[in-house]
C-alpha cells in the first residue's frame, strides 16, 4: 500500500509569541516541532507499512529550514520526504495551502492520504478535509482507529463527543488523525543517519504551476482576514482553604458551584 502523509512543522506552542502589529506568529527563535496529530498519523501509517507492506512517504509545505521534519519522520522509518516550498505559497491561508497540497499530491502515486485532525498553531481541521475535496476523494476525519480490511478498503473508527463510529471506506481515500490515534515512536540512531543522507524531493511553484491557478495561492489567494490574535491570558490567582476534612471540601466547593450558577 503506498501511503502519504501530510505533515506540518509548528512552533511549540509553549513558546508561541504574537506581532502585536502584523497580528502574526513569531516564528524565528521559536523551536520547531511535528505537528502532534500528523506525528501521529506518521506512526499510524507505519504500522500500516509493517502489517501489509507498502511505502510511507512525508509530505511537508513551509520554508526551506522545514525540512528538518520531514528528515525527522524518515528516522522513524518513512520512505520518502517531498518538500512543498515557494515564495509564491507564503501568506496561504487553509483553503489555498490545501489548493497548494493537493497540486503536489498529484504528482505522486497514493492508495491512502492521511493528514491530522487539526495544527496547533491554527486549530482550524481544514486543510485535511479541503485536500479530499481539491483531488475528489472519500474522507473519514477525527479518525481514533484504522484498520486495513483488504487491498482497497480500510475500517475507520471515527471519534465522536461522546460515542464512535464505524466506517468503511475504499481507497484511494483521506483520512485525517486524531493524536490518540497512535503513539509515535522514536527516532532510531541509524533511522536518522539514513534520514540525513536522504535528498528531499523540493516541489516549488515552477514545478506546480501547471496544476495551479497564481490568484489562488499565497496572501492574494486567501480570503480569510485576521481581525486580532492574542496569547492566552494567565489566570488569576485561585482561593485556597487550608485545614478542611474531606466533607467540608466537598462542601465548599458545591457552594462555590452554585454562587457562580454552575450547578
Amino acid at each position: 500500500m503506498k501511503i502519504v502523509v501530510c505533515a506540518k512543522q509548528v512552533p511549540d506552542t509553549t513558546e508561541v509569541k504574537l506581532d502585536p502589529k502584523t497580528n502574526t506568529l513569531i516564528r524565528d527563535g521559536v523551536p520547531s516541532i511535528i505537528n502532534p496529530d500528523d506525528k501521529s498519523g506518521i506512526e499510524a501509517a507505519l504500522r500500516i507499512k509493517e502489517q501489509v507492506g507498502g511505502t510511507v512517504t512525508v509530505v511537508c509545505m513551509g520554508p526551506p529550514q522545514a525540512d528538518v521534519a520531514i528528515r525527522e519522520a524518515l528516522a522513524m522509518g518513512c520512505d520518502d520526504g517531498v518538500l512543498i516550498s515557494g515564495r509564491e505559497f507564503g501568506g496561504s491561508d487553509t483553503l489555498a495551502t490545501s489548493t497548494i497540497i493537493a497540486a503536489g499530491l498529484k504528482t505522486l502515486d497514493y492508495d491512502l492520504i492521511i493528514t491530522g485532525r487539526q495544527a496547533i498553531d491554527g486549530d482550524t481541521a481544514q486543510v485535511g478535509p479541503q485536500i479530499a475535496e481539491h483531488l475528489g476523494l472519500p474522507q473519514v476525519s477525527y479518525a481514533e482507529d484504522i484498520q486495513v480490511e483488504s487491498e482497497n478498503s480500510i475500517i475507520v473508527k471515527r471519534q465522536y463527543e461522546d460515542r464512535y463510529q464505524k466506517v468503511r471506506i475504499k481507497t484511494p481515500c483521506v483520512i485525517t488523525a486524531l493524536t490518540e490515534l497512535a503513539e509515535p515512536r522514536y527516532m532510531s540512531v541509524s533511522g536518522t543517519v539514513d534520514a540525513y543522507a536522504k535528498e528531499i524531493k523540493v516541489l516549488g511553484f515552477e514545478e506546480l504551476k501547471d496544476k495551479l491557478n497564481p490568484e489562488h495561492i499565497g496572501l492574494k489567494g486567501s480570503p480569510t482576514n485576521v481581525v486580532q490574535s492574542f496569547t492566552k491570558q494567565a489566570k488569576g490567582k485561585g482561593l485556597y482553604y487550608k485545614d478542611l476534612s474531606a466533607e467540608e471540601a466537598v462542601e465548599t466547593i458545591v457552594a462555590k458551584l452554585e454562587e457562580r450558577h454552575i450547578i
